[in-house]
């Protein structure tokens, strides 16, 4: 039975992910419709227990009535099948209709919803570009995902359940009340405007502390995990003090949320305690009143006071559901800020996987500026670009810092779009491939080649995850890996290549980590290789343990190199100069030196095989 419930709802749908819609009660709905109809179910029950609980306070002040009216000996005979029949219900019917609203609350929803809305939103963040990513706290994104995929549930569940519940209940109190006399409704419509109008008052600014607060808690929790990230950083720096009072800071803030927010809860408590009391003092006197004038039942009485009762006990629930609403559509509204951004870098309506060939790259006038701050124009990085590289080439990208070498390799890979020209692979324009086959065509060691806390096997295999053994033991052995990776071990006792590495592969030694990446690349075997400062982090001996390694690497691939150390890649079969955005420069090593230009007064400046400072070079020049 608990595995049937639990099966209705699916907490990974296959559908591609969409940008969830930036309004709130769209953003709400975008997440449910998977779990919509149970969250319908679930109120149809709230609903239903509403009705039947209102009927049994007129069941009792009916029975009231004719106990006070009917002989002892005919009671039975008179009331037997009425009374059989609300125990039927009592008995049979009420506890049915709660097992069938518990399942759906606790086995369908309470997991499934949740898990079914994180599912969507990290698949649609995972295809967000690297500049999101590059803009926010890791830790700041991880945390809005979490803690909206649980608001979103709450918001929908309570406005379902908690909502049809408490309409239906006041309702049907109302309506009861009145049928006994018009005037004992009147207490009950005077305390639900008080009580709405103290909801209008304090409900929406809790909302509103709830979302600064949810604000406050991610960037707590984002500050947490970028101090623990960069531990290293802290300690070489001794700056544990330092980091006690950012991390203050951010505690602070969240704390003073949480003052503001018990400070209305405190009010709305002194103030619903007034209204609650004097609901119940007016019911239960004006039905007094009305008795001993004679112009109502003692069963009125019986009914109209328990009913008054009840709301007393309820209204703090019911204002605590209706404040936690409030806070969850804070945390919600919050959580839109980051999860319902557009893409800045989209497939295509028409994209078609890259087919595969040999390697050759196009630049063709290409242009692409990175926006300034408001009210500044772009700055342009490229302009009017063209660089072809024919398959097999080996080309090196020498240039100061800002030239536009990494900008050129990032409108490669497409972590941006062009504003002008186009990017070609093998006659096929990058802008109207996938980008997901556009990235399997090129093959990336970069400076700082990020490790995931995982396994070595599984690092290597990242890839290609469809490697055997074999062959991840062939990649291990061509980038020389073999020789440290079968001593490795972790904390829970793994050995070898089932080892973790540590989070972002920290455990080992840039060289370790270098290995272990061009291990990884050898294995995805792409027809094209970039080269982003792969050894440029390494002393000299590893360095030169790792190029042997980057030559076997390279061969038979296209292969586009950036590095400051100029020895690096001055083997190239071909070295582009750039300078502020163009192409200065082109030629052999040997070539480039006798036309005594900037790459050559970049070759002598150097030193200990650096670039030099640009003020030196501008000297120079």
């Amino acid at each position: 039975m608990f595995a049937w419930f639990e099966r209705r709802i699916d907490p990974y749908p296959d559908q591609p992910p969409a940008m969830p819609p930036r309004s709130l009660w769209r953003f709400v709905l975008h997440y449910s419709r998977g779990a919509l109809p149970w969250l319908v179910a679930l109120a149809v029950g709230s609903g239903l227990i509403a009705v039947i609980e209102v009927m049994l306070f007129s069941w009792l002040g009916e029975t009231i009535d004719r106990l006070a009216d009917t002989p002892r000996e005919v009671f039975w005979a008179q009331e037997g099948q009425r009374i059989g029949i609300m125990a039927i219900v009592l008995l049979v019917a009420m506890p049915l209709l709660n097992l069938v609203s518990t399942l759906i609350l606790h086995q369908s929803l309470m997991g499934n919803f949740p898990q079914r809305i994180r599912w969507q939103a990290h698949r649609y963040l995972l295809r967000q570009s690297v500049g999101y990513f590059q803009d926010e706290f890791a830790g700041r994104i991880a945390q809005r995902l979490m803690q909206t995929s649980l608001a979103v549930r709450e918001v929908a569940m309570k406005i379902m359940d908690v909502g049809s519940y408490v309409l239906i209940y006041f309702l049907g109190a109302l309506a009861l009340a009145a049928s006994q006399d018009w005037r004992l409704a009147v207490p009950f419509l005077l305390w639900a405007i008080s009580y709405g109008v103290m909801l209008w008052q304090i409900v929406p600014r809790l909302g509103r502390v709830a979302q600064a607060q949810a604000d406050a808690r991610s960037g707590m929790t984002g500050r947490i995990v970028d101090s623990y990230t960069n531990i290293a950083t802290v300690k070489l720096f001794s700056h544990s003090d330092r980091e006690e009072r950012w991390m203050r800071h951010g505690m602070d803030r969240f704390l003073q949320t949480v003052y503001a927010q018990m400070r209305l809860s405190s009010i709305q408590d002194i103030t619903l305690n007034l209204i609650n009391v004097w609901l119940v003092a007016s019911v239960a006197g004006l039905g007094l009143w009305l008795w001993t004038q004679n112009q109502i039942a003692v069963g009125a009485v019986a009914i109209a006071v328990p009913l008054a009762l009840r709301l007393n006990n309820m209204a703090h629930w019911i204002m605590w559901e209706f404040a936690a609403l409030f806070e969850n559509i804070g945390t919600v509204r919050d959580g839109i800020t980051s999860l319902a951004l557009p893409r800045e870098v989209r497939d295509a309506p028409d994209a078609v996987p890259l087919r595969p060939g040999p390697g050759a790259v196009h630049f063709d006038r290409v242009t692409f500026r990175y926006g300034g701050m408001e009210g500044a124009q772009p700055m342009a990085v490229l302009d009017d670009l063209t660089l072809h590289l024919k398959p097999g080439e080996r080309v090196g990208l020498v240039g100061r810092s800002g030239a536009g070498k990494s900008t050129l390799i990032n409108l490669l890979l497409r972590f941006h779009d062009i504003e002008g020209g186009r990017i070609t692979i093998d006659g096929q324009d990058i802008g109207r491939v996938t980008q997901d086959s556009l990235r399997a065509a090129i093959g990336v060691v970069t400076q700082d080649s990020s490790l995931l806390h995982r396994s070595v096997r599984e690092n290597i295999a990242y890839g290609r995850p469809d490697a055997t053994e074999d062959q991840v033991q062939a990649a291990l052995r061509m980038a020389e890996a073999d020789g440290f990776v079968p001593d490795l071990s972790d904390s829970q006792g793994r050995r070898g290549l089932d080892a973790h590495v540590g989070e972002r592969g920290v455990k080992l030694s840039g060289g370790q980590r270098q290995r272990i990446a061009i291990a990884r690349v050898a294995l995805k075997d792409a027809p094209i290789l970039i080269l982003d400062e792969a050894t440029s982090a390494l002393d000299s001996e590893v360095e030169a343990a790792i190029q042997s390694r980057l030559d076997a690497l390279m061969q038979g691939k296209t292969v586009i190199a950036i590095a400051h150390r100029l020895s690096t890649i001055a083997a190239m079969d071909r070295l582009v100069v750039m300078d502020q955005g163009r192409i200065v420069e082109q030629g052999t090593h040997s070539e480039l030196l006798s036309r005594d230009g900037l790459y050559a007064r970049l070759w002598q400046r150097q030193s200990g095989g650096f670039l030099a400072a640009d003020d030196q070079l501008q000297q120079a020049g």
